[in-house]
C-alpha cells in the first residue's frame, strides 16, 4: 500500500540516488549534470517569479541574482567534487541535505503534530526535529568513515546545514503558496521540479561550508 502509493518517489529516488553516485566519480556525468539541473531551475524560477513579481526592473534583478547565485554554486560544487581531498567534504555535506529531507519527511508521516508554519502547511515540529536527527546521523557517519575521526561539532555543523536546508524548503514553499502552485515542475515524478529537490541543498550546503569554516 505505501509502496503503491509512493511508488514514483521511490523510483526517481533510486534514479537520483545513481546520478549522484555518477557525478562523484565521473567529471563528464557532473558537467553535464550540472548544466541539465541548472537550465531547469532557472526555467521553474523565472516560472514561479513570473506569476508573482509584476514589477519588469525587480523581476529582471531578481532573476539575474538567482542565475548568478547558481553559477558561483555550481562552479564552488565543481571544484569540491573534482578535488580529491575536499570531495568527501561535499559528499557528506549534500547527504546531510538529503538527511534532512528524509528525516522531516518520516517523522513528518509518523508522529505529524502541530504544524510549523503556515507557510507549508505540511511542515512539522516532528518532521523539523527529524530532519535535524537524520542529517546529524548521515554526516557524522559519513565524516567518519571518510576521515575515521569525529569530533562533537560535526554536530554542530549538521544542525546548522539541516536548519539551512529546512530554511530553503520553506523559502520556496512560500514562492510557491504566492504563485498558487503545488510544484515547481513536474521533471521528476513523485518528487515535482528540481527546485522542489534542491531548495534545501541551495541553502544548506553553502552554509554547511561556512560552517566548517568558521569551527576549523
Amino acid at each position: 500500500m505505501i509502496f503503491t502509493k509512493y511508488k514514483n518517489r521511490i523510483y526517481t529516488s533510486f534514479f537520483l540516488l545513481l546520478l549522484l553516485l555518477l557525478i562523484f566519480n565521473f567529471s563528464p556525468v557532473l558537467v553535464y549534470s550540472l548544466i541539465v539541473l541548472s537550465l531547469f531551475a532557472f526555467f521553474e524560477f523565472f516560472n514561479i517569479t513570473k506569476k508573482i513579481i509584476s514589477n519588469k526592473f525587480i523581476y529582471v534583478i531578481t532573476n539575474l541574482s538567482f542565475i548568478l547565485y547558481i553559477f558561483i554554486f555550481c562552479l564552488i560544487f565543481f571544484y569540491f567534487v573534482n578535488n580529491f581531498q575536499l570531495k568527501p567534504l561535499m559528499f557528506s555535506l549534500l547527504f546531510c541535505c538529503i538527511g534532512s529531507d528524509i528525516g522531516g519527511f518520516i517523522f513528518g508521516k509518523i508522529f505529524k503534530g502541530p504544524k510549523l508554519t503556515k507557510i507549508s502547511p505540511k511542515k512539522t515540529f516532528s518532521g523539523a526535529l527529524g530532519s535535524i536527527i537524520f542529517s546529524n546521523i548521515f554526516f557524522s557517519c559519513l565524516i567518519f568513515i571518510f576521515i575515521n575521526k569525529f569530533f562533537y561539532v560535526y554536530l554542530i555543523i549538521a544542525t546548522i546545514t539541516s536548519i539551512c536546508c529546512q530554511i530553503g524548503d520553506l523559502f520556496f514553499s512560500y514562492l510557491k503558496r504566492k504563485a498558487k502552485i503545488k510544484d515547481t515542475g513536474n521533471f521528476l515524478p513523485g518528487h515535482g521540479g528540481v527546485l522542489d529537490r534542491i531548495d534545501g541543498i541551495l541553502l544548506g550546503v553553502p552554509l554547511g561550508l561556512i560552517s566548517l569554516i568558521l569551527f576549523f
